[in-house]
């Protein structure tokens, strides 16, 4: 039986919520520079963790695609540690009032944004979701419980002890962003019970764990079971910046659930752009699934089938 007490978890990280509705956004903003600086000066300590996690996937032979999300390098911890730095940049959301209209009476009505409370993020073998998804909510003014999949646990739990340690020195309860440190399945359906302590869940990942996060939680869930990444080259687009785009977009790397799924191209210009497509991925490699009307302009694509467009 596992130790881990997911109430007391919850629980907590409501108490960490109330505190982080309180900060100004200075306060926000110190502790977010704060974590940046010490995801950097912990490199050494998250490699050391993703190490482990990576030697346990090759021995379980993940798919290439799966240990690329999970790799973690200096360099990529420190555009990690960039995208906490970014997003202390953004406008603070909490306090900004939209829609503003008087009512007959005269009173002023309007939509003030806050925070929600506690937000349970569910996801797989990225451990970057870790510090994005606590440092987002962190900026929201919100606490996050991060249950992140048994394939990226080490370097999760790394990433989370450095945030930790920036939290400390500002004073900030660690509770706000808090770690499941184990991913017992049993675990995760008492997560998606504690509807007294958790305000939204959030899964990330494949449409399997979105369906079983969506069938089993009694907390609101934000959904997507399906990928919607598109490019549209319209017959105006500059065809050097579109095809620039698309190999970025496809290429850089495939295995992420940000990769370009879909191209659609307008018809005046698909002659001369899908010929380019279609050298430019005969030579990355790339399987096109290409409609009727676009399928003459490859050597080796298949032909689409409506799954292909679900």
């Amino acid at each position: 039986m596992t130790s881990v007490n997911i109430k007391a978890i919850c629980q907590q990280a409501k108490q960490a919520a109330l505190q982080l509705a309180q900060l100004s956004e200075a306060d926000k903003n110190q502790l977010l520079l704060a974590m940046a600086d010490q995801l950097e000066a912990d490199t050494a300590l998250i490699l050391a963790g993703n190490a482990k996690d990576m030697a346990a996937g090759l021995d379980k032979q993940l798919a290439e695609a799966m240990l690329d999300r999970l790799l973690l390098t200096e360099e990529r911890i420190k555009t990690l540690a960039n995208a906490v730095r970014y997003i202390a940049a953004l406008p603070d959301p909490v306090g900004q009032i939209r829609q503003m209209a008087p009512r007959p009476n005269g009173i002023q009505v309007g939509k003030m944004r806050i925070p929600l409370g506690v937000i349970a993020m569910i996801y797989e073998a990225r451990p970057n979701v870790t510090a994005d998804a606590g440092a987002l909510c962190l900026k929201s003014g919100n606490a996050v419980i991060l249950r992140g999949g048994r394939e990226a646990l080490q370097s999760s739990l790394a990433i989370a002890a450095s945030l930790h340690k920036a939290m400390a020195i500002q004073g900030v309860n660690p509770a706000a962003i808090s770690v499941i440190p184990d991913p017992d399945r049993a675990l995760l359906l008492e997560l998606l019970q504690q509807k007294d302590s958790v305000d939204l869940v959030i899964p990330r990942g494949g449409e399997g764990l979105i369906h079983f996060v969506s069938d089993n939680s009694k907390i609101p869930v934000i959904q997507h079971y399906k990928g919607i990444c598109h490019l549209y080259v319209d017959k105006a687009a500059d065809l050097d910046k579109a095809m620039a785009l698309l190999l970025n977009g496809k290429t850089q790397r495939p295995g992420v659930c940000n990769a370009l799924e879909t191209l659609l191209v307008h018809q005046e210009v698909a002659p001369e752009f899908l010929a380019l497509v279609s050298a430019a991925f005969e030579e990355k490699q790339v399987e096109v699934f290409a409609c009727d009307l676009s399928l003459p302009y490859f050597a080796t694509a298949t032909k689409a089938d409506e799954t292909q467009f679900d």
